[in-house]
């Protein structure tokens, strides 16, 4: 048997031990050894050191823990808990105004913390006690948590856009530009989603009581309140994003700027306090090594790949696809999509992804555009059932009256429009490039 054959059944023998639970880094690393060594022999792993070390000294992940940090350290101040509360309270006056607010609060939490787990457990665990009280349907309900929450994962500064852009090989700045249009396109659509079932099914979406409403807080002081609860994240979304949009500053520079005012914003709210700190940094700290582990035993993975051959066998049987670049588009799409049933993003981010990029950009294809692309495919993953992780995440939050089938009936409109929105970008690629090109422009690059 070819030797590139024996590449592809190490990546089958990959893929099925990390369905059947094996822990990813270890499983990456002991597959891959245990190939190479059988068909490459010991002495080829002597240039593995020089890309760990590659790995562990590059400037662009360093924004990875700083990102992370920035997400936790402004859960802890209680931010999410003051926006759900205010923009609930704004909105709440319409049919399907409290899980309007939640769409705005989750694209709000997304721009500034990125953390997907964290942003979809803490909706979970203030709104949706507060929609199922006020009567809305449990399906929709928990459809718009789930959805809501995973937009951490396209909307920047996102961990998933940082890890593709170290992966393909383009500037983290280029992709958080191409993913602001998609984002609010995603927003926009869960909004009107929201409100066509609150059209035509009001008593799945009711109303708040008004008079309930202004009893308890006066416009006022309402509107005091969504300013002082709108501005602060704004504000840092404004200089975190801004300086990497104008050039003042490397996306590793601003995630350090995110850090210091997440802390600025939790010292403002009485909320930097040791135990708080040392939680931020010890959650930080397990999230980084997790996701440093992976990408060192994906390292090993594509070392050994690339040396058996199997990226030649894979871009042969993708070059002979049906419809060349379209054929690739839509294979490539389609086995990320099903792998996400199964496998978290950041495993196909580093297993997968590898193994497709070269051939897009050997076909020519934008790769700020194909990685937005895989980026939309990687948020849909979290909601598709049986195993998308922000269904887990939202179950294990949930009252125990709510129901995993529900759960799962309730996310269904909202993948079908993150598939809409993949299909528009794939139509319609200026979706994704004319912010990235506009930017370079502004740069003096264009």
């Amino acid at each position: 048997m070819e030797m590139e054959v024996w590449a592809l059944i190490m990546f089958g023998v990959v893929i099925a031990a990390l369905m059947i639970g094996f822990p990813v880094a270890l499983t990456l690393g002991a597959v891959s050894m245990a190939f190479g060594a059988v068909f490459l022999g010991l002495g080829f792993f002597e240039l593995l050191p020089m890309r760990i070390w590659g790995i562990m000294t590059n400037f662009t992940l360093l924004a990875v823990p700083l990102f992370i940090f920035m997400g936790i350290m402004l859960e802890k101040s209680g931010i999410a808990e003051e926006l759900l509360e205010t923009m609930g309270m704004l909105f709440g006056r319409v049919r399907g105004g409290l899980a309007v607010s939640i769409v705005i609060v989750g694209a709000l939490l997304a721009a500034t913390t990125g953390v997907v787990g964290a942003t979809v457990v803490t909706m979970g665990v203030i709104a949706l006690p507060a929609l199922l009280k006020h009567g809305y349907r449990t399906e929709l309900a928990t459809g718009t948590i789930a959805a809501s929450g995973t937009l951490g994962q396209i909307i920047p500064p996102s961990i998933v856009l940082i890890l593709l852009a170290d992966v393909i090989g383009v500037p983290v700045g280029q992709l958080f530009a191409g993913a602001v249009v998609p984002g609010f396109l995603l927003i926009a659509l869960f909004i009107a989603l929201i409100m066509a079932v609150a059209w035509l099914k009001p008593e799945h979406a009711p109303a708040i009581d008004v008079k309930k409403l202004q009893a308890e807080r006066d416009d006022s002081s309402l509107w005091a309140a969504v300013i002082t609860s709108l501005l602060p994240p704004l504000l840092l979304v404004v200089a975190v994003l801004g300086s990497i949009f104008f050039g003042i500053a490397s996306p590793t520079e601003s995630a350090a700027i995110g850090a210091l005012g997440a802390m600025l914003l939790a010292i403002v709210r009485r909320r930097l306090n040791m135990p708080n700190l040392q939680s931020t940094m010890q959650q930080t700290t397990r999230m980084t090594s997790m996701v440093f582990l992976i990408l060192i035993g994906a390292t090993t993975f594509g070392l050994v790949f690339r040396g058996m051959g199997g990226d030649m066998l894979v871009e042969d049987i993708m070059m002979e696809l049906p419809g060349g670049v379209w054929g690739f588009l839509f294979v490539s799409m389609l086995i990320i999509f099903l792998l996400g049933f199964f496998l978290d993003f950041i495993e196909i981010c580093f297993v997968v992804v590898p193994i497709i990029a070269p051939i897009a950009i050997m076909m020519d294809i934008d790769p700020v555009w194909f990685a937005i692309l895989i980026a939309m495919n990687l948020q849909t993953s979290f909601l598709t059932p049986p195993f998308g992780f922000s269904l887990f995440y939202l179950k294990a939050v949930a009252p125990p009256s709510v129901k995993i089938t529900q759960i799962y009936r309730g996310v269904i409109p909202f993948i079908i429009i993150q598939l809409s929105v993949l299909g528009l970008l794939v139509a319609f690629p200026d979706v994704v490039t004319w912010l990235p090109q506009l930017m370079d422009e502004m740069q003096g690059f264009g």
